[in-house]
């Protein structure tokens, strides 16, 4: 893939990547060590004063890697707004090299519970939003010859258990998704896919039935750090350019 001149820092090694859902959690995580490995971050997220807080934090890293972080308010259920997130990004740039899908919700209830709104809003998250983003950087990924699309699945793509039958849906859902994407892509594209385990992270704050929540603070008893997920993002950044990393299970050792 050719660089551009104009980004400053330009090397064979620094990347242009966008992450969605970087506020907390994972994507924060994500966004603030790529930072410190000298990359370019467009940070996208609802709560931009997370954001920009991020961006404060990360500004002494920067300035020694050679890398940045941009905060951009991002609702990943807007498809014209994704659109946006990611062209913006390759004008800004010149290119976008990778579209880390990250953003989830997990308000987990037992389906007799019948909360449908947070059915749909799961859905909305974690399906759609995977795919308006496939949708605005696969384009730019084919003109521009190359890229790489990571999504952020979970375990619950792999099993199911009580009161998560909707969200492990949702990411089984993005599991085949992106399996689908990556048998289908050009060669010049590579495709991951990393399932996290029980993680530290506000995710389970959107639980509203009591239940489940009590039955997740007993699940998320052994939890890891969510820098240890973006240690096996570089892990699948960093391979060579004719090695795609399909897929990654990184979960605490107490969660078998």
């Amino acid at each position: 893939m050719q660089t551009n001149p104009s980004l400053p820092g330009t090397s064979a090694s620094r990347k242009v990547v966008l992450v969605t859902g970087a506020s907390s959690g994972i994507g924060e995580a994500v966004a603030a060590r790529l930072v410190r490995e000298g990359h370019h971050v467009v940070a996208g997220a609802r709560r931009t004063d997370r954001l920009e807080a991020l961006a404060e934090r990360t500004a002494q890293a920067a300035a020694r890697s050679g890398g940045s972080l941009h905060p951009v308010r991002l609702d990943v259920t807007d498809r014209a707004g994704v659109g946006a997130f990611v062209t913006d990004a390759r004008d800004r740039f010149g290119r976008v090299d990778v579209l880390v899908s990250n953003a989830g919700v997990m308000p987990l209830s037992r389906l007799d519970s019948l909360l449908v709104d947070e059915w749909d809003r799961m859905i909305d998250v974690n399906v759609r939003g995977l795919l308006y983003g496939i949708a605005a950087a696969l384009p730019v990924f084919s003109a521009q010859g190359g890229g790489h699309f990571v999504t952020i699945a979970s375990i619950g793509a792999h099993q199911v258990v009580p009161t998560a039958a909707v969200y492990c849906g949702t990411k089984y859902a993005a599991w085949a998704i992106t399996e689908g994407l990556r048998q289908e892509c050009d060669p010049s594209i590579r495709v991951t896919t990393i399932s996290p385990g029980v993680v530290a992270s506000e995710l389970a704050d959107s639980i509203t039935e009591p239940g489940a929540a009590q039955a997740m603070r007993t699940y998320r008893a052994h939890a890891i750090d969510p820098d240890a997920i973006a240690g096996a993002l570089t892990y699948a950044l960093t391979q060579p350019a004719d090695v795609d990393v399909n897929e990654i299970v990184v979960r605490p050792v107490r969660q078998r």
